[in-house]
C-alpha cells in the first residue's frame, strides 16, 4: 500500500508552485509573452507547461511548508525574480519606444498620440511603429526562446530559496539608463536630418520674411522625417538587435549569485 505523508505532499506542492511562480512572473512582464493581446489562459497554460518540465529537474529545494509564512515569502521571492527578468527585457523595448518618442517630437508629430493598451499610457505613432519593428527583430533572432532558456537556467544559477542580493536593484537602476542612451542613438540619424532641415528653413525664412514658416515648415519637417525614417529602416535592424541582445544578456546576469 502506498502512503503519502504530509511532508511529502508539501514537498511536491513546493516543487511545482515555486517554479511556477517564477515562470508566471516573467510571462506577465516580458515582452511578447506579457502583451495584453495574449489571452490570460494561454499565459497560465504556458507557465504550467514549463513548470511541469522544470520541476522534476530541480534539486536542493527548501524543506518548507508552502502554506506557511516562510513558504509564502519564498513564493513572493520567486515572483520578484521572474518579474525582474521580464521587466529587464521590457526595458530594451522601452529604449526603442523612447527613440520613437524623440523622433515624433522632433518631427512635430508629438500630438499624434493614442492610448497603448500594453503600456497603459499615451504613445506616438512612430513609437508604436518602431516597437513593432523591435518585436519582429526579437522574434527573428529567437529572443523569446533565449528568454525561456535563461529562465530555465536561472533555476540552476539561482536555486529556489536563494536571493541574488540587494545588488539586483542597483543593477536594474543602472540598466534602465539604456532607455535614454539607446533611444538617442537610434533616433540620431533622423534628428540630424531634421536639424539640417530646420536650419535650412530658418535661413530661408531670414532671406524671405514674407514666407509663412508655419505654413510650409510643418509639412516639410514631417515629410523629411518620414523620408529619413524610410531610408534608415534597413540600417535600424542591427542597432535594435544589439539592444535586444544586451537585454537578453542582462536577464542572465541578474540571476547570478
Amino acid at each position: 500500500m502506498i502512503t503519502v505523508t504530509a511532508a511529502t505532499l508539501y514537498a511536491w506542492m513546493g516543487a511545482f508552485l515555486w517554479p511556477l511562480t517564477r515562470i508566471l512572473g516573467l510571462i506577465s512582464t516580458a515582452p511578447v509573452f506579457g502583451h495584453s493581446s495574449v489571452p490570460i489562459m494561454a499565459k497560465i497554460g504556458l507557465g504550467v507547461l514549463l513548470a511541469i518540465i522544470v520541476a522534476p529537474n530541480l534539486t536542493h529545494l527548501p524543506d518548507v511548508n508552502p502554506a506557511s509564512l516562510p513558504g509564502i515569502l519564498i513564493l513572493v521571492q520567486q515572483f520578484i525574480i521572474g518579474s525582474a527578468m521580464g521587466f529587464a527585457m521590457n526595458i530594451a523595448f522601452m529604449a526603442v519606444d523612447m527613440a520613437g518618442a524623440i523622433i515624433s517630437m522632433t518631427m512635430g508629430l508629438s500630438f499624434a498620440s493614442f492610448f497603448d493598451p500594453q503600456t497603459q499610457g499615451q504613445t506616438t505613432v512612430v513609437s508604436q511603429f518602431l516597437t513593432l519593428l523591435a518585436t519582429l527583430v526579437f522574434l527573428s533572432i529567437n529572443g523569446h526562446l533565449v528568454l525561456i532558456k535563461n529562465l530555465i537556467d536561472s533555476f540552476h544559477t539561482l536555486p529556489v530559496g536563494m536571493w541574488p542580493g540587494n545588488h539586483i536593484f542597483l543593477q536594474m537602476v543602472d540598466w534602465s539608463g539604456i532607455i535614454m542612451h539607446a533611444g538617442v542613438q537610434l533616433s540620431l540619424p533622423i534628428i540630424a536630418a531634421l536639424l539640417i532641415t530646420n536650419i535650412a528653413l530658418g535661413i530661408l525664412t531670414r532671406a524671405a520674411p514674407q514666407l509663412n514658416l508655419f505654413g510650409i515648415g510643418f509639412p516639410i519637417t514631417i515629410g523629411v522625417g518620414f523620408l529619413t525614417l524610410a531610408l534608415s529602416l534597413p540600417y535600424l535592424a542591427t542597432p535594435v538587435q544589439k539592444v535586444l541582445q544586451q537585454g537578453l544578456e542582462f536577464t542572465q546576469q541578474i540571476v547570478q549569485q
